[in-house]
């Protein structure tokens, strides 16, 4: 049983989403990862597969626009003794500036035998600001 805590497991998490590290970013993603995203008032559902597809077109995006990622941890809260919601703010930082807009996180994490996996995540996306 991997008994690393929640906060360390969180700070690899987005350390490999700062490094645009595809390989390690999944390995912090549940096969069973279910997730909903609202862009433009449009909600869409999508698991583990589309989830890989869309960081990898993220971090592409980042490497070759010479980019960078900011990410703000919102909260965190233990939702069970083994499942906790990480709230994060995320946009890119082009040419020394953030974008206008960036997205809302609510990601919850669960743990399980090979460490904390993230599960679900509810998606706000064009959020101004992080406010």
């Amino acid at each position: 049983m991997d008994n690393q805590p929640f906060r360390s497991a969180l700070e690899a998490f987005l350390l490999a989403w700062e490094n645009s590290s595809l390989r390690e970013l999944e390995t912090f993603i549940s096969t069973d990862y279910q997730a909903r995203e609202v862009r433009a008032g449009d909600i869409d559902a999508f698991g583990y597969e589309e989830s890989v597809e869309g960081w990898k077109q993220g971090f592409t995006f980042v490497k070759e626009q010479q980019a960078e990622w900011e990410i703000r941890k919102l909260s965190v809260i233990p939702l069970k003794e083994d499942e906790t919601m990480a709230i994060l703010y995320a946009t890119i930082v082009l040419d020394g500036k953030p974008m206008e807009t960036g997205n809302m996180f609510f990601n919850t994490f669960k743990k399980r035998e090979e460490g904390w996996k993230l599960v679900r995540s509810y998606i706000e996306t064009g959020v101004a600001g992080g406010s």
